[in-house]
Parts: C-alpha cells; sequence; structure tokens
C-alpha cells in the first residue's frame, strides 16, 4: 500500500473573484466591489468608496491563483474573502445579503475544485443574531469549514455580549474562526510609514485576543476554533505578561474565574510571521498542534514562502507535516462532519 503524501493547506487565503463582483455589484450598486484600471499584475478596488490601489490579479484571476499556488508549494488554499468586504459599517440587511452572495460564491468555488479549495464565510457581525444564523447556514447548508471574522465590530471590541450567539453557533458546529484585523486601534498615530498595517494589524489582533480571554470567551466555550491571523499579533511574545497580570491585579479577573493560562491554549496561529527565528519561536511556545500554514494571499503583505519556511525549521518531518496541513485537515474535517451529523 502506497501512503499519499499530506496535502499542504494554507488557512489564511483571500478572494474576490469578478463573479462575486458582479453578484454584489447587482445587489448594491454604490456599496459593492468594483474593479478598475486593470492591469497585468494589479487593479484598483474600490468597496463602498474604499481605495485599495494595488490588488494582485491572484485576488480575482483564477489561474494565476493556481499558478502562485504551486509556486508556493500550497496544494489546497482555505479561502476567506477580502477584509474589504466585511462591510460592517453598512446597515444589517445590506451586509446580510452581500455575505450571503459571497457565502454561495465561495461554496461554488469550493464544490467545483474540491481537490484545491475548502472556504469559509463571512458574516454580518453588525447584527450577531443574523451572524450566527449565516454561520449555521454556511456549514450547514452551503459545507463550508466556518467563517472569518473581524478584530473588531465598528470599533466594538469582542469581548461585547451581544456576540454571545456567535460563539455560541460557532462552538456548537465546531466552526474553524478565522481572527483578522480590521479597522485597527490607534490608526491616528500610525498614518506614517505603512503602520497602519506594521503596527496596527498586529496590534488589533491582539486586542481582539485580549478581549476574548480576559472577558472569559474561551472559558465559557471550550470547544471554539479560533486562528489569529498574522501569527497571532504580539500575543505569543506577550502571553506571560497577561498570566502575570491576572494574578497580581483585581481587573483581569472580574469576568475570567480562572488564570488564563488555559485560555491562551485555546488559540490557534497562522505562519504569517516574515521570519524563521521567529516562527520557530512561536512553534516552540505554541507547540506544532497549534500552528497552521498561512499566506495572507494575494496581498503584498503576505508569506508566499511559508512552506519551505516551515520546511527549513529544526523540527521532525512529521512536526512539519502537522503545521504544513495535518493540523489545519484535522480541524476544517471536523467542522464537516458536526454539519452533517
Amino acid at each position: 500500500m502506497v501512503t499519499q503524501p499530506m496535502q499542504t493547506i494554507d488557512v489564511h487565503a483571500h478572494i474576490l473573484t469578478e463573479e462575486t463582483i458582479r453578484l454584489m455589484q447587482r445587489e448594491a450598486p454604490t456599496v459593492g466591489p468594483r474593479l478598475s484600471d486593470i492591469g497585468e499584475q494589479f487593479a484598483r478596488l474600490d468597496v463602498a468608496g474604499n481605495i485599495y490601489r494595488h490588488f494582485p490579479r491572484g485576488g480575482w484571476d483564477l489561474e494565476q491563483r493556481l499558478q502562485d499556488m504551486a509556486a508556493a508549494k500550497v496544494d489546497v488554499q482555505v479561502l476567506s474573502v477580502c477584509p474589504q468586504t466585511f462591510l460592517y459599517g453598512q446597515s444589517a440587511p445590506l451586509a446580510a445579503a452581500l455575505a450571503r452572495i459571497q457565502n454561495e460564491a465561495l461554496a461554488k468555488l469550493a464544490r467545483a475544485r474540491p481537490d484545491r479549495f475548502l472556504a469559509i464565510a463571512t458574516l454580518p457581525m453588525q447584527a450577531p443574531k443574523q451572524a450566527a444564523d449565516e454561520l449555521r447556514h454556511a456549514v450547514r447548508v452551503l459545507g463550508l469549514r466556518g467563517a472569518q471574522i473581524g478584530s473588531n465590530i465598528g470599533g466594538k471590541n469582542l469581548d461585547d455580549p451581544e456576540f454571545e450567539p456567535v460563539w455560541a453557533t460557532a462552538a456548537e458546529l465546531n466552526a474553524f474562526i478565522l481572527l483578522h484585523p480590521i479597522n485597527v486601534a490607534g490608526a491616528d498615530r500610525l498614518s506614517s510609514y505603512y503602520l497602519t498595517n506594521l503596527i496596527g494589524n498586529p496590534l488589533d489582533t491582539t486586542i481582539a485576543a485580549a478581549c476574548l480571554v480576559f472577558s472569559g470567551v474561551l472559558e465559557r466555550y471550550p470547544k471554539l476554533q479560533i486562528c489569529l491571523a498574522h501569527g497571532g499579533g504580539f500575543l505569543p511574545y506577550q502571553a506571560g505578561r497577561f498570566i502575570h497580570g491576572w494574578h497580581v491585579r483585581e481587573e483581569p479577573k472580574r469576568r475570567l474565574a480562572e488564570p488564563p493560562t488555559q485560555s491562551l491554549k485555546r488559540f490557534y496561529f497562522d505562519t504569517i510571521v516574515h521570519s524563521k527565528e521567529v516562527l520557530a519561536f512561536l512553534v516552540g511556545s505554541a507547540g506544532t498542534e497549534r500552528v497552521l500554514l498561512g499566506s495572507d494571499y494575494p496581498f503584498d503583505m503576505g508569506m508566499p514562502h511559508g512552506v519551505s519556511q516551515v520546511r527549513s525549521l529544526s523540527i521532525s518531518a512529521a512536526d512539519q507535516a502537522a503545521i504544513l496541513g495535518g493540523r489545519a485537515r484535522a480541524l476544517l474535517d471536523k467542522v464537516s462532519a458536526q454539519a452533517f451529523a
């Protein structure tokens, strides 16, 4: 019997196809995304008046995407929407309609190429009950494996009690949740040097993760499967500070009955840290069972060489295989099994 090699699975890969753009435009002409100034490598992306000037071709061009996946030695991408189309600032009915369009498009892609794509949903998080319902529909009807959620919702932190239906539903479904930064804190002080991304993105991920820990969300829902984008922001480096603070201060204890140690161990992290040395630290501190291959494809702050970087680590071949796809496959298949149980 010949053993098949483990597939490499990229859990952090964004997409916005031209078909999805057309459908969103038809639903909401002034809000839906538009591509313009289309060149060989980039286009201008406009979503509800917010401009992204160098949107890479791989974001909408499937042929380019497949070529790039082959070059990066990625077998499977877990597709998620571009953060620009979260649309948390729109009305709840419109956001729900546009989320459904995007989720149906993601499911269509995953069905058409199950050998190359899995997918996770986007949710109208400004309406948490509708978001929970959309997550249930996405998993149980569309066959998606979870959802991508922003690090805050219109400036509201994720510890707000109104988001409880989302966490309860995600835990019930064993849904894979990718937590991605958006609308970052301190933007007024980060306007220079691209600091909104260099510092703002990992900062906002850290704020979101801390809120989930100290509010007791992870303590109440131990089945939650949350992967923090971009290596977890600053969380892995400051986890000891969180634990120390809980022991010496009263404020962190107000909603968290036990030390944050176990809650912190429930997070997963992608590999997007742009440094072999930092990745080695992350794997050493979190363990190979909690680090998953990610690229942030197709954006320029992504990490297309993640597979080779993992394979260069001084860890066993079995541990490399777990990071590159084995652990992700187990998590994502658990969602699928739950959906049709």
